[in-house]
């Protein structure tokens, strides 16, 4: 199938109707316009981006209609696109998606933000951060001291999103068996590091945000930003907005996939409207969290193999007899360490 066949078989087909052709029912209590969310037994599939776009809030997998189909079925991606090929025309149970409320006033978004306690040492969201994800405590304490986390139900932790008066307008949500965003928040930007940077890292997630900052050792001048995986007007807006400071670096710091490379073009295209200079910055791994945890294990690997080495020879100086303790002279015979001849 070509190209063009197949981009107009995307369009053709939502995931809901893949999902609902596969058995899932929708959580109408659970879903909003934005994120749709889907169910069948244990298993949990949130629909995005007006049904072109899907992600499982329980592992990694995301993609489009045909990754959707890939996954559901266990096939491969010839099969994924004729399995998607049948169902052109399928009519949803449900009618067309309404929002039973607009957007949430930001006065409500953040008096919810305030209602929840910063991290600390031993809570929820510090042993998610700190255990699971490999963040140091000195970046979470920094991000503390910023107050940009808090803590989220069920050992999740919260990531805001600011403007650019500083109001929480939004949050990134993040546990060891949930993500997602807060319920009528905006996605616009994370951020951590200075505000009068000169430097501007910008990632696909919190997380990595924190992990670039742990690994290059949250450099002076650098802010590390998060569009929450989301690229919406309003973000295109505010970093827009950023980049007009004279002698600034944008860098596209966003995962090593597909997606990521779309973004960082996007990127591009901001600093050549701004004028600024830009960077690609690259993870050797899918995203900057994977680098941070390989780091961590090489570190560990390297500490284990140095304590299975066998221990070096003895210096000279130690294998010398200790005070008091008869010593041998040259021919053999004892002598005290003060001087005096042992007597044979």
């Amino acid at each position: 199938m070509k190209r063009e066949e197949l981009e107009a078989l995307r369009a053709k087909v939502s995931c809901e109707a893949v999902l609902e052709r596969a058995g899932y029912e929708i959580d109408l209590k659970e879903s909003t316009r934005r994120a749709v969310k889907y169910r069948r037994s244990g298993s949990i599939v949130i629909v995005t981006h007006d049904g072109r776009g899907w992600f499982d809030p329980l592992s990694d997998e995301k993609g489009d209609v045909f990754g959707l189909a890939m996954s559901l079925e266990g096939v491969p991606f010839l099969s994924a696109t004729e399995a998607v090929a049948s169902i052109v025309g399928y009519q949803l149970s449900r009618p067309e998606w309404r929002s039973s409320r607009s957007s949430v006033p930001v006065k409500d978004i953040c008096d919810r933000w305030r209602s929840r306690r910063s991290p600390f040492p031993g809570s929820g969201a510090w042993r998610y951060l700190s255990w699971q994800r490999l963040i140091p405590s000195a970046i979470i304490r920094q991000a503390i001291r910023e107050d940009i986390l808090r803590e989220g139900p069920f050992g999740s932790m919260w990531a805001a999103h600011v403007d650019s008066h500083g109001r929480v307008v939004g949050w990134e949500e993040r546990g060891p068996k949930w993500r997602g965003f807060s319920t009528g928040g905006s996605k616009l930007l994370f951020r951590l590091g200075r505000s009068d940077a000169n430097r501007l890292c910008v990632t696909e997630a919190a997380i990595d945000a924190m992990s670039l900052a742990a690994l290059e050792g949250s450099r002076e001048r650098t802010l590390y930003l998060s569009t929450g995986g989301g690229w919406s007007p309003a973000t295109d807006a505010t970093l827009a907005e950023l980049t007009m400071r004279p002698g600034l670096t944008l860098v596209a710091a966003t995962d090593a996939n597909s997606q990521g490379d779309i973004y960082a073009e996007r990127l591009r295209a901001v600093s050549e409207a701004s004028g600024c200079d830009w960077q690609r910055l690259r993870p050797p791994a899918e995203d900057w969290n994977e680098v941070l945890k390989a780091k961590d294990k090489e570190r560990r690997e390297r500490k284990m193999e140095k304590k299975r080495r066998p221990a070096a020879c003895a210096p000279a100086a130690s294998r010398e007899a200790s005070p008091g303790t008869p010593a041998l002279d040259p021919a053999g015979h004892g002598r005290s360490n003060a001087g005096g001849v042992m007597k044979d």
